[in-house]
Parts: structure tokens; sequence; C-alpha cells
């Protein structure tokens, strides 16, 4: 239900005017128009949902992952139906994290501009810091000098900030009567000299491809310009990924089921091998110190054919699991085999305030299954199947250990503290408090764990659905 209130944009009325009025394709159609075909991964299609934002419904642009010409891109996409394009603090957050994607794995990046600039009112919240809005353009130096292309379309206005985007990028497109790039619009012209201009004559496609330069190519419709785009994309003298040979094995119980397996009370009771026989090819896992340390399961397996390392939380991560999770990682570094890790952590109720000796046992083991994991240096993706609390985040590779990528089921409770055990009773000594603070400090600890919460602030690239998971 949340997905498809995004896929709503700005609203009705904004997509009315969007469409009819200013005769452009809605965002996805655009995307349709450019991929090889639907298969396309976004990436955190939530992020800004219901933030303080007045009435932004989400993050004003789409990013994703999806093939042109045989080969692998990040799309960077503006909703104009969303005030205009008009870029808030989420996102920024959101293109800086599709571009370090780009980075990370190489990946031609397509921007799609439509854009208002930034808004204004909240700008020192875009602007000033070294991971606001200006990293957008700085990423795109640092790509470029990479050789990891970038190629633009002109599909709307491109306002201030907006305007750098198309220009910095290797090639652009800009569409007739449709597109414009500038610093300031007509209204600000006329604000400052008192000058009359229309937006074509400003910074209309006409001009840029054939006064300024600052664009490449000139589109008569939007149809053409994307079509002109996967003809430069077929130009790049990039290597199109090959395709498999045979279809990987499918598991042998359904994956469909994995619906019915996602934990929803976060305590660790079901096996995660019953999760496992449903993600990996042919059910086949090969158990890595399968009798040592059973809290948490290591192991290689595949999944749509690629081999990996699966790091899966099986109740509590004990002293013994966490040594043998820390071998583990390590033996997947020094064979350059990724690491999926599953987590499904299990906090214990506090115990006596003594420290015992196993507790300092495990912390000890922790801290070194941390080291390896951070020094790991192989792909690390994370899926969030059930609970998450304090120190397990780390030690199974959460978001502070820069995994590749980060998805959580919907079931999904991400925090620092499992709020099934905080006290709702006053202890004893010098608490202040009474114990209506403490029930609502419990109860802001439950809503802020949620995964809807984390997603809507880009602390992961998504919710997916359990069975989806192989295939994302």
């Amino acid at each position: 239900a949340l997905l498809e209130e995004v896929k709503k944009g700005g609203g009705e009325n904004a997509v009315l005017r969007h469409t009819r009025r200013n005769k452009k394709l809605f965002v996805r159609e655009r995307l349709r128009l450019l991929l090889d075909h639907e298969d396309f991964l976004e990436l955190s299609p939530l992020a800004g949902l219901h933030m303080p934002y007045g009435d932004v419904p989400a993050a004003g642009c789409l990013t994703g992952i999806g093939r042109i010409c045989g080969i692998w891109c990040v799309f960077i996409a503006s909703d104009a139906t969303v005030k205009g394009g008009t870029i808030y603090p989420i996102g920024v957050k959101k293109q800086l994290r599709a571009q370090e994607i780009a980075m990370e794995n190489r990946l031609l990046s397509v921007h799609l501009v439509d854009s208002g600039g930034a808004f204004l009112p909240l700008q020192s919240e875009l602007f000033p810091d070294k991971l606001h809005g200006g990293r957008i353009f700085y990423n795109e130096a640092i790509m470029s000098a990479m050789g990891i292309p970038q190629v633009a379309v002109v599909c709307g206005s491109c306002v201030a900030g907006g305007a750098y985007i198309p220009t910095m990028a290797e090639e652009s497109v800009i569409i007739d009567k449709i597109g414009t790039l500038f610093l300031a619009g007509p209204p600000l012209v006329k604000a400052a000299t008192g000058e009359d201009v229309s937006p074509e004559d400003l910074g209309g496609a006409r001009l840029h491809s054939q006064v300024s330069g600052c664009s490449d190519h000139f589109a008569p419709s939007e149809e053409e310009a994307y079509v002109c785009i996967r003809n430069v994309v077929s130009t790049l003298n990039c290597h199109p990924v090959p395709e498999e040979d045979r279809e990987p094995d499918s598991p042998l119980y359904s994956p469909e089921e994995l619906l019915g397996l996602a934990p929803q009370d976060y305590s660790c009771t079901l096996p995660v091998k019953l999760i496992l026989s449903r993600l990996v090819d042919g059910s086949r896992f090969q158990e890595f110190k399968a009798a040592y340390g059973a809290t948490l399961v290591t192991g290689f397996g595949h999944v749509e054919g690629h081999l990996v390392g699966i790091v899966a939380n099986n109740g509590e991560l004990a002293h013994d699991a966490a040594l043998k999770g820390s071998h583990f990682v390590q033996l997947c570094g020094q064979r350059g085999i990724p690491i999926l890790f599953l987590q499904n952590t299990a906090p214990q109720p506090a115990g006596p305030a003594s420290i015992s000796q196993a507790h300092s046992n495990r912390l000890k083991a922790q801290a070194s299954m941390m080291a390896a994991v951070a020094c790991a240096a192989v792909p690390k993706i994370t899926i969030v199947i059930g609970g998450c609390f304090g120190s397990d985040s780390y030690v199974m590779c959460g978001r502070s250990f820069s995994p590749n990528f980060l998805f959580l089921w919907p079931n999904a409770r991400v925090a620092l503290v499992d709020s099934r055990h905080f006290p709702t009773v006053p202890p004893a000594g010098d608490w202040t408090g009474g114990e209506l603070e403490l029930e609502q400090l419990k109860a802001k600890l439950e809503e802020e764990s949620s995964a809807f919460y984390s997603s809507s602030r880009l602390w992961d690239d998504g919710i997916i659905l359990p069975q989806d998971t192989r295939k994302v």
C-alpha cells in the first residue's frame, strides 16, 4: 500500500498538471522507454515518506538500477510532480547514495533532470556541509576521473544547482519546448533587472544546443530523447555483463513460503536454515563449523548462480558463534567470495548487574568479528529478516559497517535495544522520572525501530518483500 502511495507522486492534480498541461511523461514512463526490459531495482522507494516536510509525500526523486543495451546503470530521475522536483534534504541523501553505489560498482549513471532546485527554507540542511548538495557535483567530477561515464537528459526545468548535473555529465540531451536550463528563471530575471524574458529565450533547448553548447544533443520530443540516450550508451565502449549460460536451480522449497516464515516476534526460535532452504539454489548449503557456535550459521551456497558466503543469526550471538563468524568472514575475504549477512538477532533480557566472565569473553569475540567484517575486501550484502539490536548490528555488517547493499523485510526491527525488554516500572534508587515517562520512552523506541521509520530516512536501500529476496 505504501509503495502504491509513492507511485502516485505528488498526487492526482500534480500528475495531471505534469502530463497534460506540460505534456511531459511521468517519471516511471521515462524509465520504461530507457530500460531494456521491466527488470528494475528501485532503491529506497519509501525515502522521505511521512517525514516532517509539510505535505511532501516522498523524496521527489527516483533512484534505481537497471540495464540499457545490456549495460548495468544507476538511474537518478527527478519526479517533478513532487513540488516541481524541488530538492529536499532527503532527496540529496538519496542521490548521494545512488552515486555511492555507482562508484562502488563502477556503474554508468543516467540522470533524468526535471528539478526546481533546492528548497530554500531548508538551505542549512541542503547546502553548506560536506555531504550536502554540492557533493553531487563533486562526485560527478570524481566519477569522470575514475572513468565511470555519466549521461543526462534535461526533461524539464533545471534551475540553480539542478543546472550543473547535466552540464557536468559527459553527454547530455535537452528536449525541445520541455527542457530548460538556467541558474535563475524568468521570475528572478524580472525581479533583478525588470526584463521580461521567456523560458525558451533564457535557457531553452535551441539556445543550449546552438548557442551556449551546454547541451550536446537536441531532441524534438521525449521519446526521441530516450532513443538518443540509448544510442549514446551504445557508444561508451562499456561491455555488457554476459548472460548466464544456464538457468540456476530453484530452491527445493518455494521462495513464496518466505512470506509466512518472516519472524514476527524476533526471538529467533525459527531455525534460520528454514530461510536458507528457500533462498539458495537447489537448497544446497555447505555448512562451515556446523557443530560449533550453532547460534550463528555460516557456510557456502549459490544465489541465482552466484557463489556467496552466508552468515546468518540463529540465536544470540554468543562467544563461540562470534569466533566462528570471524574465522568464516576471513575465509571469504581470502577467497574473494561475496558475503550475504542475514540479521535476526535475539537479545536476551538484562540479567544481574555483575559482569560475568562469559559476557566479557563474548565482547572480545564480537570485537574480533567486527574487525574481520570491516576489513573483508569483498562485496557485502545485508538483509535484516527479523530483529537487529545493539552491537549485533555492527558485527553482522549493519549500516555503519558500509555493506554494499542493505535491505529490510517489512517485519524488521532495527534498534539499539529491544523494546520488549525495556522496563516500564521505575527502578529503585535515584530515578526521578515516573512510570508514564518510561512508557512514553518505550513507545518512542518501538516506533523508531520499525522498518518503515528506518527506510524513510534512507538508513537502508529499501524494504523488500521476503519472497523477492533471491531476485533482489
